[in-house]
């Protein structure tokens, strides 16, 4: 939120220089990110005044102006529609400069010298308005210089307000935290209405027919408005907090919004239909057009202000374009109310429309403040566009309550919490600044506190713990060392896991990425999951930022081809990532959703980058199982079984494989689909994989286990098989490991080849056997008869034949 210090200093005194200020706002929790010197881009411009004017002989549109600073008459060319005779205004003279980095000259314009320029406030930057020169106060003494005699000095701070500071969203809320900060005392505006003759009760009526979303609304009606610009120290003030002036009662109730903390609006009264107002819930697909010229379709609960037939305004958000103030707006219907702010918060979030007043109504405004916000906005229309006041104000209160909030509070609980050795006298001194009520207990030590109405964050004594720290001041309680012991960091197995993987993977040239867990419905059709997977089950978020962001995740994949789309949208094609994350499945109302925790992990573009070393080496299958098998065997996760038949319907079905161990499923890894591939718009090979966390976690041990490495050689044995072309090499490990050669160290495939020479459906793989003994030499008897026994048992399993043998 935008300070003024200058319209700060009309509510309370205070001697601090801007940096002090901001450093006991600060201090006291409300963080001061800036601190801005406004001053005039202007300078040598002087209040002149208008002392006759002749039209230019040379050009219908210009007059030649006669005009005075007091001391001298300077002949000037206007082209301004607004001069007249005997009007004060900005007089940029000869040598003045003007923003843009404009020198003002003696020049000749059409024939005619002209010693100056009359200037706008668009012209000077104190305002919006370039149709025509700024008219100026008839009181100015002439001669003088604009910046000083209309203070156009100020210092600005820039205060982050935490959300639950509600109370210190306007002037007034700064003042009382300044006033208690520095013992000062708050100056509220007097607030004094001449009313008139006729009654608001015979022109308008209030129904309230959501008592529950709207339990306080109250209104006024002012006749004989006369719509026109807002004076000078208004529009300075707004503009110095960031609120552009429009009009003078629009800007009234900008302007009461930011002293008070109360949002207000201002309607025409001409165009609510039937003259009165009823308060209800929209409903389902009405349509309403804001006063952003945008159309709202609503839904059933979103709180609107009606007139007798239509809405009118979105409640605590924004008017209606068919009810905003006009040029010729002569009766106007002023609305302060009382809104629930969790209503107006799911609003405003659905809609898509953060307001000043939505964003004060959704923390939680001044509950008492309806009223007197109310009259201090009609008091500054009478003031500033000539009202007059119906008598007597519309307050529709159904859930009026007069109880005062009371928390009870000790003080040797105060201490303990603060590590502090705080008096009575000062935690009630300090509770009294913030203008709390403290009643004294029977009991020693123990007081009843009463916020005021305003303070809606304090219902608790940690509350008032929080207040009494903040006065006295954080930096004035002095550190002390905990007593609590401290117990050693106990990781869970889960924990050791995920972080071993991260740096496993990350060795692997792989980044680890963060989604969002919301993602769009469609997900699952776009991956070619079918309605039967109970993946589809999505969780619906009750209040999405998006359609796109709608439901909970119940896979990582989409979210890691997102990420691809974008990294290859922005030139990057070469890409290895992985993310860590939640799954989420639906199972029912009132049940809370499956929750599973996954690996997953994307590959695409280059293997090993696009390095000048290296040979170009486009990521495959065998690229990515080769990061897995990495991963699993430092894992010490064994024995692992690659299944090609069974797979993921977002995969390649040829180029994809289940991951076992010990027939426990972990997960799957392969080729995308080309199906997906296609809908995500996707042109690179890309290759993913998506293991579930838990099942890692069961077979994943971080006990290291060794032998004692054998001082024998080895010896190798060869053969090469004619088999099926579906048997892969997994299965032949396997085969071979089963036998039970107690010799056997290692099974490795060293060639796999089908062509010519090999028959339709099969193909020729060389293994190479290993044989070892840890106790002495093996003799090549003892290694024939071992190799001769697998790969019997090779063939017989699978029906291949030995290249090289006569059939």
């Amino acid at each position: 939120m935008l300070v003024s210090i200058k319209w700060l200093k009309d509510y309370v005194d205070f001697d601090l220089t801007p940096a002090e200020l901001a450093h006991k706002l600060t201090m006291a929790g409300l963080e001061v990110d800036g601190i801005e010197q406004k001053g005039p881009s202007f300078a040598g411009v002087v209040v002149g005044k208008i002392l006759s004017i002749a039209p230019h002989p040379n050009a219908d549109k210009l007059s030649l102006c006669v005009v005075s600073t007091g001391k001298k008459n300077y002949s000037v060319v206007c082209g301004a529609p607004n001069i007249k005779e005997g009007m004060l205004a900005p007089f940029a003279m000869v040598g003045a400069t003007i923003p843009g980095g404009y020198t003002i000259k003696r020049s000749q314009i059409r024939g005619e010298f002209s010693e100056g320029m009359l200037c706008s406030e668009g012209e000077l930057e104190i305002g919006d308005d370039s149709t025509g020169i700024m008219a100026l106060p008839d009181h100015l003494p002439l001669g003088q210089e604009l910046a000083h005699i209309l203070d156009l000095t100020d210092v600005v701070l820039d205060v982050s307000i935490t959300a639950n500071r509600s109370d210190c969203l306007s002037m007034i809320g700064f003042a009382r935290e300044i006033a208690a900060l520095t013992n000062g005392q708050v100056k509220y505006p007097h607030i004094s209405l001449q009313e008139g003759s006729d009654k608001v009760h015979d022109m308008t009526s209030v129904t309230i027919e959501d008592p529950d979303l709207c339990p306080h609304y109250t209104a006024r009606v002012l006749k004989n408005v006369k719509i026109a610009p807002s004076p000078f120290w208004m529009k300075q003030r707004l503009e110095a907090v960031g609120i552009r002036a429009i009009n003078n009662v629009v800007d009234v109730t900008n302007y009461v919004m930011m002293e008070f903390g109360q949002p207000l609006h201002a309607f025409d009264f001409r165009f609510l239909e039937e003259g009165r107002i009823v308060v209800r819930r929209s409903r389902q697909d009405e349509t309403f057009v804001s006063l952003d010229e945008k159309e709202r379709i609503l839904r059933k609960d979103t709180l609107m202000i009606c007139d007798g037939k239509k809405p009118a305004a979105i409640a605590g958000i924004m008017g209606g374009l068919n009810s905003e103030i006009k040029d010729d707006t002569e009766t106007v219907f002023l609305e302060s109310a009382y809104f629930l702010p969790t209503s107006i918060r799911k609003s405003a979030r659905w809609l898509g429309m953060q307001t000043d007043a939505s964003y004060r109504f959704e923390r939680g405004i001044d509950p008492q403040g309806v009223v007197k916000s109310l009259e201090r906005a009609a008091q500054l229309i009478q003031q500033t566009a000539g009202a007059a006041i119906c008598k007597g104000i519309v307050d529709e209160y159904p859930r009026k309550s007069d109880a005062v909030k009371t928390v009870s509070l000790r003080t040797s609980h105060v201490n303990r919490i603060l590590g502090a050795s705080l008096t009575d006298e000062v935690i009630v001194d300090t509770l009294t600044r913030l203008n709390m009520g403290v009643t004294k207990t029977g009991e020693q030590g123990v007081y009843l506190v009463h916020p005021p109405s305003y303070r809606v964050d304090t219902d608790r004594e940690i509350d008032l713990i929080e207040e009494i720290a903040r006065l006295v001041g954080y930096d004035q309680i002095a550190p002390r060392l905990s007593g609590i012991a401290v117990q050693p960091l106990t990781k869970k197995p889960k924990e050791i896991l995920t972080e071993k993987v991260s740096s496993i993977l990350t060795g692997c040239g792989f980044s680890e990425v963060i989604h969002y867990s919301f993602v769009t419905p469609k997900s699952c059709r776009i991956l070619n999951i079918p309605s039967a997977d109970k993946r589809t089950k999505m969780l619906k978020i009750a209040n999405p930022l998006s359609d796109d962001h709608s439901v909970m995740r119940s896979t990582l994949v989409y979210s890691l081809l997102n990420t691809m789309k974008t990294n290859a949208n922005n030139g990057c094609h070469n890409l290895k990532i992985f993310e860590i994350g939640k799954t989420f499945i639906d199972v029912g109302r009132r049940v809370l959703p499956l929750e599973k925790e996954y690996l997953s992990g994307l590959m695409t573009g280059l293997t090993f980058g696009d390095f000048w070393h290296l040979k170009d080496s486009p990521a495959d299958f065998y690229s990515l199982k080769g990061v897995m098998e990495d991963l699993l065997e430092t894992l010490k996760i064994s024995p692992v079984d690659y299944d090609t038949s069974q797979t993921e319907p977002y995969l390649h079905p040829g180029r994809s494989c289940a991951i076992f161990v010990n027939r426990d499923l972990l997960g799957f890894l392969g080729e995308l689909h080309p199906q997906v591939q296609s809908r995500m718009d996707l042109k690179n090979r890309t290759l993913v994989f998506e293991l579930e966390i838990d099942m890692l976690c069961r077979h994943f041990t971080d006990q290291v286990r060794y032998h004692e490495i054998s001082r024998y050689p080895s010896v190798t044995r060869d053969v090469s098989l004619l088999i099926q072309k579906n048997i892969d090499v997994a299965k032949i490990m396997s085969i071979s490991k089963s036998v039970g050669e107690e010799w056997l160290e290692k099974v490795n495939p060293f060639d796999i080849y089908e062509g010519e020479g090999v028959p339709q459906g099969m193909k020729s793989m060389g293994i190479r056997f290993s044989y070892r003994s840890p106790e002495r030499t093996l003799k090549d008897e003892e290694v024939n008869t071992a190799h001769r026994n697998i790969v019997n048992h090779i063939t017989r399993a699978t029906g291949a034949k030995i290249r090289g043998e006569n059939t």
